[in-house]
């Protein structure tokens, strides 16, 4: 007998008819005699509606009455689905994250799961009892619901796992596994059948929407094996598993491109020391996340200070960044919506030089400016102009030899 935890996203939990489904999968897993805990999204759509409600009340809603409106989603998941297991003769018990409870630090929108005791979903789990926890919401300390971010059912379900010590944790989705690219870009684009930690937090973090990042830095701490599946058929998916030999002789494994990202630019900043600091610890202070960073060399004395925040926090940040713009005395405030991020990524780059410049010339023949650039051991990012990012990715993956071909 195994503990599996299971997640069913919001695409998988679509309709009655797919709800049934996930109900049909569960019990076959069941049925071969594992313990089950599914951790599962709001219906493909439900939770961008309530986004929509909020933002028609109000520009900017109270970010506690915010995570109260969007956890409700999941509650409908959660009752659906243990309905269907009841009815087909299963015990079954649906939990929101506040019940288990999932405790989180009070960072709404973006909350950090800080510890979920386990005694209720094991005393359940000992009654022969399919348990179902609402996905990306919890509770902090001070009982307020929370959410942890778009995408973090992923979150919930890996955070189980380990905290349950589960013998898997299956992250079922509308693809099969993790892609090269993005396969609605690039027909060629095939299925990875394992990868590395560290290469999947840098596709998750650099707009692979596979999994959702911290949901893969659970799984890397805790040594969570995870793996990727279609809920629409049994093909294997990706295995997420610590690096081995074998990963290492692939020199890039992937291509991934975030379109989610805009530019602001302080034209004509002081070049002395704290101005960074000065720009930045506000939009800190405010929990609006900064990617991309690019200083330019001082002339006069003056610099420009350029960075890159999601186009969610983009008004918030612009807004931010127009109060400390008028404080240091800054000459000028650029901003660019139509910026996307491409990046390769592999943990064969850090045994091979040469990757960025192979990079840099494939761009350069197809007339593609590089606006930002950024390295790390295993990738490299650069942001470019928005209307190139699919011929970016289609030339990068084929100069890479990652067709599946």
């Amino acid at each position: 007998m195994a503990l599996v935890v299971q997640k069913y996203g919001g695409t998988s939990m679509g309709s009655v008819e797919r709800i049934r489904n996930v109900a049909k999968r569960v019990a076959k897993t069941y049925d071969a005699g594992n313990d089950m805990v599914i951790v599962v999204s709001a219906m493909s759509g439900e939770t961008n509606k309530l986004v929509a409600l909020a933002n028609e009340i109000c520009e900017f809603p109270d970010n506690r009455e915010y995570d109260v409106l969007v956890a409700s989603g999941e509650q409908v998941s959660i009752a659906l689905l243990a309905m269907c297991l009841k009815s087909m003769g299963y015990k079954a018990k649906s939990y929101h994250g506040w019940q288990v409870p999932v405790i989180t630090d009070s960072a709404f929108s973006k909350a950090r799961i800080e510890e979920i005791p386990d005694t209720k979903i094991r005393a359940d789990l000992k009654d022969g009892t399919i348990v179902i926890v609402a996905g990306f919401q919890g509770i902090d300390r001070e009982g307020n619901v929370t959410t942890l971010g778009r995408g973090g059912s992923d979150t919930s379900a890996v955070a189980l796992a380990a905290a349950m010590k589960a013998d898997v944790c299956e992250i079922y989705t509308d693809v099969d596994g993790v892609y090269t690219t993005d396969p609605n870009i690039c027909q060629d684009a095939r299925k990875i059948e394992k990868v590395s930690y560290d290469e999947m937090l840098e596709l998750a973090s650099l707009g692979a929407k596979v999994l959702q990042i911290r949901s893969v830095e659970f799984a890397k701490k805790y040594n969570v094996d995870v793996h990727v599946r279609s809920s629409f058929n049994d093909n294997p998916g990706t295995m997420v598993t610590k690096e081995d030999k074998d990963m290492e002789a692939v020199l890039v494994s992937g291509i991934a491109y975030d379109k989610n990202e805009a530019k602001i630019a302080v034209m004509g900043v002081p070049d002395k020391p704290g101005i960074a600091a000065k720009i930045l610890s506000p939009l800190s202070d405010a929990n609006i996340s900064v990617d991309m960073i690019v200083q330019n060399a001082s002339e006069g004395g003056l610099t420009d200070f350029t960075f890159t925040v999601t186009k969610a926090d983009f008004k918030k940040a612009l807004a931010i960044t127009r109060e400390v713009a008028k404080e240091i005395n800054a000459k000028e405030i650029a901003e660019d919506e139509n910026i996307s991020k491409i990046s390769i990524v592999g943990v064969g780059m850090r045994s091979h030089a040469g990757v960025a410049t192979k990079m840099f010339q494939t761009l350069a023949k197809e007339g593609i400016n590089i606006q930002m650039i950024s390295t790390s051991e295993i990738k490299v990012s650069v942001v470019i102009d928005a209307k190139y990012t699919e011929l970016a990715v289609r030339v990068l993956h084929d100069a890479f030899g990652l067709s599946g071909k």
